[in-house]
């Protein structure tokens, strides 16, 4: 076998040269290099942190040529002899050689930042303020700002060629749009030096040294050109905003165009912004470019996400607001914003209230309204109207009543909300309806609620809601069953997210296709493997899972759920068995895969993979790690088992701990998805048998709890995604009350679930308080 740690690079010259050699390896291409360099002697050079005594080059047959030191050189401490152990000489070479071909004058010298004399090469470009750091050695982003700021102390611009991808790399990226790298080859005696363009996709293109361009504004190659040319502006800094904002249009007031905030589908526009308990400031507000500018004459708030920009150079700031809502005259005026002209107060005391009314059925049907005289009452309960409003300030309007409702912890109906906002809304037929409340959502936003949830008609959701959630972009809407769920959900995430204080909303509900159709495999043929049955239900073609696949996504499942909680050698086992079931899950839907892992994956029957599960799950059972975990809970399951008394019990010898039973086995499941801050599908619990006892263990298991205790229910999952069809049973057996409407059990199981997650976490957090009181079994009205 070659050796390869034995010296390979020198200086020619003297022990101070800094001239590079890399000895040619072959002996072949040795004698070759001796004949044409027949004067050189050879250092092991200061510059290469080296002992600084002569070298002699070795020629071998048996094992690569190298240098060796003399009898009489000094004791060598050198530990860095490989082929890039002179590649800063070689750099420092490459870049005077580069200088003089483009007939430019510069500094060039290495740099020794605490690990030798190769860490860093340096060039300063005379008559031009910028300086090239070639950054050979690792280090982290602080000190990579001190030495930023070092080479910048007289005002030079500096940039920075790093040899290795890290998190400056990516940092250098994200301000310029590319960053420079450096890496060199053997040629021969020499290194040949690249330079590379890497760009945000984190390809790099690379171009020998000799090709660049090395101009006063630092070294180009043709990936750099064409990267300026096309990069995107940075993106500012961001902070989220705490307390919330409010701010006003300065419609005299222009932005600049070459604003640093500008970004593609914003509009920058002067506001006057208050944030809480801040006095007010001029700045610039970026607001969604898909939607007009509210009108300058109102004050708005800023909510769900706004956040503080802030320019590098941490001189400008700006306000960006994805969602904001207009304050009614009362609140407006409180900020110093906005004072009423003169007339409103007395508009204020008599206003016209309209009261829709409608004609008797005909082609010119219409809701007439008619006025009345109003008593006073506040500006929030009576909105002064003084005409139709037009579509834009109509859909501010009803976003503006819809969130009102949801700070209330309340929904509303069309009716109430044509009282609240104008009679215009009773002139929106259905379709119209549909496109006002797109508009009112739009566009839609993970962090954002969608307030069209909110209404309501005879207790239920909007009939059109489907339609409207279609218009937003949610996927299945018009096709699913479960839009009534889909809006408790949303309304739940209306009320955190309006509410005082707001709190963390719980995610959407996802909707999914009723009946998803899985592709048939036509390879079946190939593999051996009995093919999944096709059946029809309403029309509709249906691939169905054999019972063994059906098996080993089962007990993949469960595996998955037990992994974080193993020790370290079970859990590397049980990840390599559930990547292992994946893969060949994705074989059996059909998914593209490598041809060579699809010939792997077809040699595998479905019973070698069961077998595989089946013993990962025993294993992973019975590590200790994973019972540790589980012990707390089943101590404080026996000591809530035993009977209270007024003197302690005396007991002779200690009883051996009862054999685990149903229940025990179900709580130990559910205690192990808590503690993951996860849910479990029912059909999981027992490996994908039904069994009919399930609702009995699961009574079993919450009934007649302490209030300190959650709830261990509340993390399965019944078939639509919520509680199971008999939760309410559940909260019976627990002496609990049971809530008559759909949206107050959501309440109660969604709070039991984060009763769960606090309870089993590590290390447990406090219990937030449980809604649903004590009861003697009857309904409450949340």
């Amino acid at each position: 076998m070659l050796d390869y740690r034995l010296v390979q690079t020198a200086v020619i010259g003297d022990k101070n040269s800094d001239l590079p050699v890399i000895l040619p390896m072959d002996p072949h291409e040795l004698d070759f290099w001796r004949k044409a360099h027949p004067t050189h002697t050879y250092w092991c050079g200061l510059q290469l942190d080296g002992c600084g005594g002569e070298l002699s080059d070795r020629r071998y047959t048996n094992k690569v040529c190298h240098f060796a030191h003399h009898p009489s050189a000094p004791t060598c401490s050198r530990t860095a002899n490989g082929e890039s152990s002179a590649d800063h000489l070689f750099i420092k070479q490459g870049v005077r050689r580069l200088l003089d071909k483009r007939k430019l004058r510069g500094e060039v010298r290495t740099r020794d930042l605490g690990t030798g004399p190769g860490d860093a090469v340096d060039v300063h470009l005379a008559g031009s303020r910028r300086r090239l750091r070639f950054q050979l050695s690792t280090f982290e982003y602080r000190a990579w700002r001190r030495a930023a700021d070092e080479l910048a102390a007289d005002g030079s611009d500096v940039d920075w060629v790093l040899a290795s991808d890290g998190p400056v790399t990516q940092q250098i990226v994200s301000r310029h749009g590319y960053c420079l790298r450096v890496r060199c080859e053997t040629v021969g005696g020499e290194r040949r030096v690249h330079i590379g363009a890497e760009a945000r996709d984190r390809t790099v293109a690379w171009t020998p040294l000799e090709d660049c361009a090395l101009t006063p504004s630092g070294i180009v190659t043709p990936r750099v050109e064409e990267i300026r040319l096309t990069r995107p502006q940075p993106m500012p800094i961001a902070f989220p905003v705490q307390g919330g904002v409010v701010f006003a249009l300065v419609p005299e007031a222009t932005t600049h165009e070459a604003s640093p905030f500008s970004t593609k589908g914003r509009q920058l526009f002067t506001a006057d912004v208050k944030p809480v308990d801040s006095p007010v400031v001029r700045t610039v507000i970026s607001l969604p470019g898909d939607t007009d500018a509210p009108p300058p004459d109102h004050v708005y708030r800023a909510s769900e996400g706004a956040r503080i920009l802030l320019h590098e150079s941490g001189g400008d700031w700006a306000l960006e607001a994805n969602r904001y809502v207009r304050l009614n005259a009362h609140d407006a005026q409180r900020t110093g914003l906005w004072t009423p002209p003169p007339g409103d107060r007395a508009e204020q005391r008599v206003t016209p209230v309209p009261e829709p009314r409608t004609t008797r059925a005909g082609a010119d049907d219409a809701v007439v309204p008619s006025t009345r005289t109003a008593p006073s009452k506040p500006p929030e309960a009576v909105p002064v109207t003084r005409g139709p409003l037009a579509r834009p300030d109509l859909v501010t309007a009803l976003r503006d009543a819809l969130a009102q409702r949801a700070r209330l912890r309340s929904t509303a109906t069309w009716e109430t909300l044509v009282r609240t906002v104008g009679p215009e809304l009773a002139t929106y037929a259905a379709g119209d309806r549909t496109a006002l409340l797109v508009d009112v959502d739009r566009p839609l936003r993970e962090h954002v609620p969608v307030l069209s949830a909110l209404i309501r008609q005879d207790g239920a959701p909007l009939p059109d809601l489907s339609e409207v959630l279609s218009g937003l972009g949610v996927p299945h809407a018009e096709a699913s069953s479960h839009i009534r769920r889909w809006a408790a959900v949303e309304t739940d995430r209306a009320f955190a997210a309006h509410g005082t204080p707001a709190r963390s909303m719980p995610p959407r509900h996802e909707l999914r296709p009723e009946r998803p159709a899985v592709p048939q495999r036509r390879d079946h043929a190939l593999t051996g493997l009995r093919p999944r049955t096709a059946v029809r239900r309403g029309g509709t073609s249906v691939i169905r899972d054999t019972g063994s696949v059906r098996r080993v996504r089962v007990l993949t499942a469960q595996l998955e759920q037990l992994v974080p909680d193993l020790g370290k050698a079970a859990r590397k086992v049980a990840s390599e068995v559930v990547s292992g079931a994946h893969a060949w899950l994705a074989y059996q839907d059909g998914e593209d895969l490598p041809q060579q892992e699809r010939r792997k994956l077809a040699t595998q029957t479905p019973e070698h993979v069961v077998g595989l599960l089946e013993g990962a799950l025993r294993r992973a059972e019975g590590d200790p790690v994973l019972e540790q975990h589980l012990a707390p809970y089943r101590a404080e399951r026996r000591r809530n088992a035993e009977p209270a008394s007024a003197a302690p019990i005396q007991r002779v010898e200690q009883p051996k701990p009862p054999a685990e039973g149903p229940v025990d086995k179900l709580a130990r499941r559910l205690v192990t998805v808590a503690a993951q801050r996860t849910s479990i599908p029912a059909p999981l619990l027992d490996g994908g048998r039904a069994r009919a006892d399930l609702q009995q263990r699961m009574e079993a298991l919450d009934g007649n709890i302490p209030h300190d205790v959650p709830m261990l229910s509340a993390v399965v999952l019944g078939v639509d995604g919520g509680p199971v069809t008999f939760f309410r049973d559940i909260l019976k057996a627990a002496g609990l009350a049971v809530p008559r409407t759909e949206e107050a059990l959501l309440k109660v199981w969604r709070r039991e679930q984060e009763r769960a997650y606090a309870a089993y976490a590590n290390p447990p957090r406090e219990l937030p308080p449980r809604l649903a009181p004590r009861a003697d079994g009857g309904d409450i009205d949340l």
